[in-house]
Order: C-alpha cells, then sequence, then structure tokens
C-alpha cells in the first residue's frame, strides 16, 4: 500500500501512543511505503528527517504538490518533477505582477509556488484570478488567510495521482490522510482516505458523502489508525498487534550507559578474569557510588565476545558494596570495537570534535558499524531500564544511543553528557551525518556539557538541523569566565523546544575525586619519591607538561615555545628544566606514530642546542605514569604548563591545583585559553597555544611570578576545584537531569510560546 498523509494536525499529530503505534506499524511492515504530502518546503520537512522517532518517507510531496523528490536521495523525482517545472512561470514574474495588490509575501521557504497573506475580501478579487489566468497559474486559498499562486493543475491531489501512476500502483491501495481543506483535493473520493479528528469543518462538510473517505474521531495518527481498521489494511489484528512498547520494562531504577565496564577483563590461560580498574579514571567510582544506596542499577558497556565462547550478558559488579547494580555487557566482535571505538570514533570524529576537521576520515560503511553498535546499547538498555527509569549516557561514542531507544522506551528519561569538546557550527557541520547525530541527540530530556561555550556552540548545530525555540537562558557567571577567555560566554541557554519536546541544557565541568589526591599526597611511596626529586632539583625550576600523545594537546607548540623561550632568555639556562610525561596512545592507534616521531626529534633539538653538562633542558617520558608518582610531580612543579590546541575540559588542571592546594604550595597554573577548563579556573595564567610568542612569554611570567601572588592564585585555584569536586558534578547533572514538576512544565511550555 502507499500511505499517502498531510504532516501538521495529521501525521505529526495525534496521542503520543497513537503515534508511536502508527510509526511502529510502519517500521514492522516494509511492504508500505510512504508519502509526506504537504504544504510544507522541502527545506521545512527536512528537520522531520533528522528525527529518529519519525519513518522515514519513501516520497516527498512538498510545496503544496509542486515537489517531487525521493525520500533518501532527496534528489527530485523525474519526470514528475520536471512536467511541473515547465508549467512554472518563476518566483520573480509572480511577485512582480503582484506589486500592486498590497499582498504580504509569506517569509517561509518556498520553491515553485508563492505564498502571500490575503484576506477573503483580497482573495474575492477577481483581479488576481485574472493575474493567475496569464501567468498559467492556480490559485489557492485557504484558512481565510493564506493565498498560493501554484503552476497551473498543481495541487495536492494532481501530484498524488501523478505519483500513483508513475508507481503503478492500483487506487484502492493508497490510503490518502488530511486534515485542512488544503488537503480536500487527495480526499475526493478517488483513493480511500481519511479525515482525521480535529479537521477543519470545510473539509468535513466537503467529504461527508464520499463513502471512501473516513471521517475519524482520533485525531492525528489515532484517525489514521481507524482508517487502517476502517479499510481493512493489515487487518484489525496486524494494527492491534503494533500498539505495545516495543520493550518489556527491566528493573534498573538508574542505567549508566558508557563504553567501559566498571571492572577491567584480562585473560589468563585463555579465560577472562575480572579486575578493579588500574587506568587512572575517577569518573568511574564516582558513577558507581550512585548505586550505593542499594538502588536497583545497570551499567551497560561493551565486552568482547570471541567466537564459540559462552557469554554472560549480565555479571555482578561489587556484591558487598552495590548488592543491587549489574553490569550488563554488549557483545562485540573484536573487529567491531577495532572499527566503532579505536578507527571510526577517533578518525572521524575526534579530530573533528576538537576542531581539527581537515584530519579526519568519514567512511560510510565505518559509519554502519557504528550504527549497528549503537543499535545493540540502545536494545541492552532498553530491556535494563524500569518503567520511567533515568539512562545516563556518556560521550561521542553513543550519540545515535538516544534516538534508538526513544523508539524502543518512550517512558524513559534519556539524559547525556558529553565529555570531550563540542564545536562551533561552521565545524561540527562537515560531519556526513550531522543530521542523524543532532536528531538523535534531541531524543534526550536533558543533556550536559562542561562549559557555556559548548552549550551554546551544540544549540548553533541544532538550530541547523530543525527548528528550535528558546524557552530559557541564565547568566553565566558567577560560576563561569564571562570574558577575557576564548571559551568564555556571558549568557547561556537552559533549555529548547523542539516541537515535541523541551530539552533542557547544562554545564557541568567535571569535578575532582579529592581523596585521591590526598590519599596518594598521605602515602610513603609518594612521599618518598617527592624527596628524591626535590634532591635531583635543588637550584632548578621545574616546569611540568602531563599529557596524552595526541595532536590536540599541543605537545609540538609547546616545545617550540620552550625552545624560544632560551633562545630568548640566556639567563635561564641551567636554572629550568621542562619535564614532559607524555602518556603513549593504544597500540593500534598508528594515526600517532608520526606525531611521536616530530616530538622526538624537537626533544632531541631542543637538547642538542642547548644543554650542558649536568644540565638537561628537556626531559620527555613517553610512558604512563603510576598516579602516586604523577602527583609527586605535581607536588615539586614550580610551573604545571598545561596548553592543548583544544580540549572539552582537562583533569589534569585539577590534579596539579588540588595536589598543590592541600600543600599550600605556589605553583604556577600555566593554561591555554582553548581549554574548558579555563572558563572555570579562575586564577590560571591563560594563554593562546596558536601563538608561539605568547606560549613563551606566559611561561616567563609564570617561572618569575612573585611568591605571594602565586600563593593566593593556588588558593583561589584550590577553592574552586574542592568546592565544585566530582561528587557535587554528579549530584548537580542528576539534579538538572529530575523530571520538572508539572507547574514547571508549564512554565517552561508557556515561555516557549
Amino acid at each position: 500500500m502507499l500511505l499517502a498523509t498531510d504532516l501538521d494536525g495529521t501525521f505529526l499529530a495525534g496521542d503520543p501512543e497513537d503515534r508511536l503505534s502508527l510509526y511502529q506499524t510502519i517500521a514492522a511492515h516494509p511492504e508500505i511505503q510512504l508519502a509526506y504530502v504537504t504544504g510544507r518546503s522541502l527545506e521545512a520537512v527536512l528537520p522531520l528527517l533528522a528525527d529518529p522517532t519519525l519513518p522515514q518517507p519513501d516520497f516527498i510531496i512538498a510545496d503544496v504538490g509542486a515537489t517531487f523528490v525521493h525520500g533518501d536521495s532527496l534528489q527530485p523525482i523525474q519526470p514528475l518533477q520536471g512536467q511541473v517545472d515547465a508549467r512554472w512561470p518563476g518566483e520573480s514574474l509572480v511577485a512582480q505582477a503582484l506589486e500592486g495588490f498590497g499582498l504580504e509575501r509569506q517569509d517561509v521557504p518556498q520553491a515553485r509556488r508563492c505564498s502571500y497573506f490575503c484576506t477573503p475580501e483580497q482573495a474575492a478579487d477577481p483581479a488576481l484570478a485574472a493575474v493567475a489566468e496569464t501567468l498559467g497559474c492556480d490559485l489557492l486559498y485557504s484558512a481565510d488567510r493564506y493565498l498560493d499562486f501554484l503552476p497551473k493543475g498543481v495541487n495536492k491531489g494532481t501530484s498524488l495521482q501523478a505519483l500513483v501512476d508513475w508507481l503503478g500502483i492500483d487506487a484502492g491501495e493508497v490510503l490518502a490522510c488530511g486534515d485542512t481543506l488544503n488537503d480536500l483535493q487527495m480526499l475526493d473520493g478517488t483513493y480511500k482516505g481519511v479525515c482525521v479528528g480535529e479537521s477543519e469543518p470545510d473539509l468535513i462538510k466537503a467529504t461527508e458523502h464520499q463513502s471512501w473517505i473516513l471521517q475519524a474521531d482520533r485525531s492525528g495518527c489515532g484517525g489514521i489508525l481507524q482508517a487502517f481498521v476502517h479499510f481493512g489494511f493489515l487487518g484489525e489484528h496486524g494494527i492491534a498487534a503494533e500498539k505495545r512498547n516495543a520493550t518489556k520494562p527491566g528493573q534498573a531504577e538508574l542505567v549508566m550507559v558508557y563504553h567501559r565496564l566498571p571492572y577491567e577483563e584480562h585473560r589468563v590461560d585463555g579465560k577472562v578474569q575480572r579486575r578493579r580498574p588500574t587506568s587512572p579514571n575517577g569518573i568511574i567510582p564516582t558513577l558507581m557510588s550512585f548505586f550505593g544506596d542499594s538502588r536497583p542499577g545497570s551499567w551497560v558497556a561493551w565486552a568482547v565476545k570471541e567466537d564459540d565462547e559462552p557469554f554472560e550478558t549480565h555479571t555482578t559488579v561489587d556484591a558487598e558494596r552495590y548488592p543491587k547494580l549489574t553490569a550488563a555487557r554488549v557483545a562485540l566482535s573484536k573487529e567491531e570495537v577495532d572499527i566503532f571505538y579505536k578507527r571510526f570514533s577517533k578518525e572521524a570524529f575526534w579530530p573533528t570534535l576538537h576542531t581539527f576537521w581537515e584530519r579526519a576520515r568519514f567512511d560510510e560503511d565505518d559509519w554502519q558499524v557504528f550504527l549497528k553498535v549503537n543499535r545493540a546499547f540502545a536494545e541492552r538498555t532498553a530491556k535494563e531500564a524500569a518503567e520511567g527509569a533515568v539512562v545516563w549516557l556518556h560521550d561521542y561514542n553513543l550519540w545515535m544511543v538516544p534516538g534508538y531507544l526513544r523508539e524502543l522506551r518512550p517512558d524513559l528519561r534519556i539524559a547525556f553528557f558529553h565529555h570531550t569538546y563540542f564545536p562551533s557550527a561552521d565545524v561540527f557541520n562537515v560531519l556526513p551525518w550531522r543530521r542523524q547525530i543532532i536528531g538523535s541527540l534531541l531524543q534526550c530530556d536533558y543533556i550536559g556539557f562542561h562549559i557555556p561555550r559548548q552549550v551554546e556552540n551544540f544549540v548553533d548545530v541544532a538550530r541547523g538541523v530543525t527548528p528550535l525555540q528558546t524557552v530559557s537562558r541564565q547568566n553565566c557567571a558567577p560560576r563561569f569566565i564571562t570574558y577575557g577567555c576564548a571559551v568564555g560566554l556571558e549568557r547561556m541557554t537552559t533549555a529548547v523546544d523542539t516541537g515535541s519536546r523541551v530539552v533542557k541544557l547544562g554545564a557541568h565541568p567535571v569535578g575532582l575525586d579529592i581523596d585521591r589526591v590526598r590519599n596518594a599526597l598521605a602515602s610513603d611511596k609518594t612521599r618518598e619519591q617527592m624527596a628524591n626529586l626535590r634532591d635531583e632539583l635543588r637550584g632548578i625550576k621545574l616546569v611540568l607538561s602531563v599529557e596524552r600523545l595526541d595532536y590536540t594537546k599541543g605537545i609540538l607548540e609547546k616545545l617550540q615555545a620552550y625552545e624560544r623561550l632560551l633562545a630568548d632568555n640566556p639567563e635561564l639556562h641551567k636554572k629550568i628544566t621542562l619535564v614532559s610525561i607524555c602518556v603513549p596512545a593504544a597500540r593500534e592507534m598508528t594515526i600517532y606514530d608520526e606525531l611521536q616521531s616530530q616530538i622526538e626529534q624537537a626533544v632531541g633539538r631542543i637538547n642538542g642546542r642547548f644543554a650542558r653538562i649536568g644540565w638537561t633542558p628537556v626531559q620527555f617520558f613517553f610512558r604512563a605514569f603510576p598516579f602516586d608518582e604523577v602527583v609527586a610531580w605535581y607536588a615539586m612543579a614550580d610551573v604545571m604548563w598545561i596548553t592543548p590546541l583544544r580540549d572539552g575540559l582537562n583533569l589534569v588542571a585539577k590534579e596539579f591545583v588540588a595536589t598543590q592546594g592541600l600543600l599550600e604550595g605556589q605553583g604556577v597554573l600555566a593554561l591555554s585559553e582553548f581549554a574548558g577548563a579555563a572558563a572555570e579556573l579562575k586564577g590560571a595564567l591563560l594563554t593562546n597555544p596558536h601563538d608561539t610568542a605568547d606560549l613563551a612569554q606566559t611561561c616567563y611570567l609564570a617561572l618569575n611570578m612573585p611568591k605571594t601572588e602565586a600563593r593566593a592564585r593556588m588558593r583561589e585555584l584550590f577553592d574552586i576545584v574542592n568546592f565544585n569536586d566530582i561528587r557535587r558534578w554528579g549530584d548537580e547533572f542528576l539534579a538538572g537531569v529530575a523530571e520538572p514538576s508539572a507547574e514547571e512544565e508549564n512554565v517552561l511550555r508557556l515561555a516557549a510560546g
């Protein structure tokens, strides 16, 4: 069959359960071809194609019948489009002919038609009809307000007839659906049709004697479902079978969805064994702590499944501390992990997010694997979550989960935290799949980012995909820096209305586990390391750099600035040393091999140029250090030089501040103003990592800062880091996710107009 439907008031309207039932029916029956037949322009239909909860149309007839395109490629349907084009005199001729009538042109996208606001008296003017006849156009007047000039013989009915003839479909296999007089030409009795509930009275009156037209009592999609039953499409049982939730609810009241399990898996004699995470990631234990009150919960993450090996979908996490927390494992092959995480995410999304789009590699086959993995995450999550549960998704690897999950479980409260940087629209929009990604994210109830700038970047990108109405905004001060920083911002959007839901937005910089640093400082190993470093560095000021091997971290740029610092300030020779601790990338990440070689050459060049007996200008450690040892270096550093070219936040800066603050130290934080933390850490010396001279000058200022000023800055920084710790981050995020009361929802809706 062909389902030909108007959009506003029809296919996009009705009770949410009816909408879900109809959309699932279409998805479950590929033999149903779907055609949008709308007064909207194609440009205005595009946002709907980004909504993953809507079935994708096979065909689109837009502009009241003047535009024909295929739903997948958006390319014209020929020869149908060519036949309309041949009858259209052109926009400029129509506009010129109507200049003397005093009509106001509608400021909406239009193609092969001209639309005006028009009173009934103006519409009755015979001169308008004469102009239309001269131009070879038809007039269409609707709702006592809108006047359309269309190509001769073009309307929704004739265009639907042309599509049906082109497809070779029998008239009895077509169901036409509408709610306004604009849809009358589709509902003239040629095809089976339905005037959905709450249709315009004039349409009801015009179709009341048509035997093939059902006048339904349920609005929107509910009326279409009634027509399916009335005319016997799929049979009554077929429709009834679709009226269900796609997935039976689980037991978890909070579902954490993360790419990593809360424990590590390793193989011993070919068998998988578990151990506590060894990676210095303070987020995982914090996220686990939200299950400490015996709240029933699940942690969804992937695990590699070997061929012909039994796979446990559910395991305990820590039966003693978290008795009601279950790890729900998503089975992925090693190849899927390599493509989804190690290759595609890092080669397509990572460079784009960090504004290095020219480094990105986009592969459609890899995208299909990414979709498959995200779908698997969504299906597992849907089975875990209790009715109305909160689902907390983490980071860009899971961008497409919200869209799939909303379709499977519309009852859930879906929250998403974006741990990486989110770039401006001119960068993000290079992604070939931006519409699908944003469409999926807008299925969330709450989306969090580190800082306001990233929130606004997301809103700007989303506005380019779908119409959004701002519901609420707030000042960024005093929590965040507003000016004097590359990522500063004065005001931030806190809620937007997509037309189908209000999406709340928040800025939540990830905090630090202060106790982890405190415990490290109290350990004998750290104290011993600090004592050794104190002896080794006697008379030498330590400039410290700690980062992963990545082109986003600005390591090469920093080395070039350090070389300039030594060249311009010979008095610093033998008095400072730069220690760079660079954590290698995974062995499979060959994209960093060239960068590693360039860094090693730069270090060799600097030491070859400036080194003297007993003094090494740069000490470069290309390996990961235990956390206790890194804390000892933090404690001894005079300057922490953190200069990423772009960073979502940067927790290393906070680790340094926590270490120095607990010791009441006077170390100076020199921080890139392109790191998210720069908007939060008032007291840092900000620097532009793209400016070699500024990098060198800022490091020089940090090395020569008076002790009183350095102590005052560190006290201010430590107060921020200590107060806004990781527990507060999680609590504030979940508070933002918490479902608003009915009164708050009304306020949001009223604010949205």
